[in-house]
């Protein structure tokens, strides 16, 4: 697998700055927009079901559900971002992960935090 399949995270280029704490240092908070999130939901074909249910037998990483939780969990990402920018924000503080089984057909993925306009000091 290649690094892009099992990990994550903003490019290096992204107009909207992304992080898990309160404050960024170097910058400072000028305007609170308020909470963004992004959401997706996602279902794995029966073929691959039947795939990671035969490999959890033996044991071992299931790469194909690693792949498919990490393109999920940056697609969610991408939305967050794309609200934080509509809205005017060029930060989203705080960003976290909740991730939930939905009814049963699917695992839904929701990146959220709050979106920021940040300043350079």
């Amino acid at each position: 697998m290649d690094i892009d399949d099992y990990g994550g995270g903003q490019g290096p280029r992204s107009d909207v700055l992304v992080v898990t704490t309160n404050d960024v240092p170097g910058y400072r908070v000028q305007q609170v927009i308020g909470e963004v999130f992004g959401l997706t939901v996602r279902s794995r074909h029966l073929g691959s079901q039947i795939g990671a249910g035969l490999k959890s037998m033996i044991g071992g990483e299931l790469k194909g559900l690693t792949k498919t939780l990490v393109q999920t969990r940056n697609q969610a990402m991408e939305r967050l971002v794309e609200q934080a920018r509509a809205r005017g924000g060029n930060g989203v503080l705080m960003f976290r992960f909740d991730v939930t089984e939905a009814a049963d057909v699917g695992t839904e993925v929701c990146a959220y935090g709050t979106a920021v306009v940040l300043v350079k000091e």
